[in-house]
């Protein structure tokens, strides 16, 4: 599942949508392509959001001292993509 599924289902959709003038007994070749094209935002959505999610990272550390206290520290941290590579 990635971008590429997404827009598939995309231009799928639309050309069924907007494009297609066939008609098809008991199917309604319009609403699936909306349908389709519905799908293929959600997926583009949702790979956008992973993408994104995997690139934040939370470290918590925890300390005790000799008295028995203990200290937690949260460290947040977001890499950054790639460079893209030099021509």
């Amino acid at each position: 599942m990635g971008y590429g599924l997404g827009v598939f289902l995309l231009a799928v959709g639309l050309i069924l949508a907007l494009a297609v003038q066939d008609a098809i007994e008991a199917i309604d070749l319009t609403m699936i392509g909306w349908i389709l094209c519905l799908a293929g935002l959600l997926v583009i959505a949702l790979t956008a959001f992973q993408t994104n999610a995997k690139r934040r990272h939370t470290t918590t550390a925890t300390t005790v001292d000799d008295q028995g206290r203990s200290a937690t520290t949260q460290r947040h941290t977001e890499t950054d993509p790639p460079a893209p590579p030099a021509i």
